[in-house]
């Protein structure tokens, strides 16, 4: 065979309908979804509102400001969320350092106590400031610490989407989670959570997806953001609905934003 005619039989091969099908592997689509829903761009800065609504539709509202970083060079990332609303929580902050592999360093800070506390690893899977999140939900979950399993395709709406299986490998609230993955944004679009007994405990939707800016240049390609969400406990019918306002990414936030003199003195230029 020629010199010349070789690449043109690799790329005949590369291009066959039994390569172009395959799907990436289980873990390498939640991996994808995790940096789709986590870290898109160097860092992300957003007004937050969570409005927790119980079953027969009495509403509380929180009101804060999220800051996140990813750590260059690394797969690290650090968050910082003030609350502004209400009266009664003003001035709590919580700071993650988010590590792969290993538990994450996790603080809070209660101002009614003026005091900063350390969130525990066994902590992580309790719920975020009484909403129906967890603090891992807040942060992400560590792609090694569940075994995952490609169960179908299909479309869930107008979307093409994975479907897959994770059961983490220690004991925790629920036994599995199925989760929907748009093919196109690797996005979760739905997400099932399942308890001892296989049923169905609590229920993920991504209700909005909008297309954000990659930074404060509007003709750059744009970020698919879930700009509203939805985490519902099925069993007691309480939920939480989270709206992204005002989604900036690539602000420029410095690493030193980052630290618990941050949840004692807030950067009051970037909260507000």
């Amino acid at each position: 065979m020629s010199k010349l005619a070789l690449p043109a039989v690799i790329l005949a091969l590369a291009a066959s309908p039994g390569r172009a099908l395959e799907p990436p592997s289980p873990g390498e689509i939640v991996e994808k979804s995790r940096q789709s829903f986590y870290s898109t761009g160097a860092d992300m800065k957003a007004r937050v509102t969570m409005t927790l609504i119980t079953a027969d539709d009495k509403t509380r509202t929180r009101v804060l400001t999220m800051l996140r970083r990813n750590v260059p060079d690394s797969q690290n990332q650090k968050y910082f969320l003030y609350f502004h609303e209400p009266g009664d929580i003003r001035g709590t902050a919580f700071l993650v350092w988010k590590y792969p592999e290993r538990d994450d360093a996790r603080w809070i800070f209660i101002p009614a106590v003026n005091m900063v506390r350390r969130v525990v690893a066994r902590d992580s899977r309790s719920s975020f400031v009484g909403s129906d999140f967890t603090y891992e939900d807040i942060s992400g979950r560590d792609v090694s610490a569940d075994t995952h399993t490609l169960l179908r395709e299909e479309k869930l709406g107008d979307r093409e989407c994975y479907v897959i299986q994770s059961v983490p490998k220690a004991a925790i609230e629920y036994t599995k989670e199925l989760a929907w993955i748009d093919k196109r944004t690797f996005l979760p679009l739905k997400e099932e959570y399942y308890d001892a007994q296989n049923e169905l405990a609590r229920l993920f939707t991504a209700d909005t997806i909008t297309d954000v800016a990659a930074g404060k240049d509007a003709t750059k390609e744009a970020y698919p953001t879930v700009t509203k969400r939805t985490m519902k406990n099925v069993k007691s019918g309480h939920r939480t609905e989270v709206r992204f306002d005002s989604v900036t990414y690539n602000a420029g936030l410095d690493d030193g934003l980052f630290t618990e003199r941050s949840l004692l003195a807030p950067p009051q230029n970037w909260i507000r």
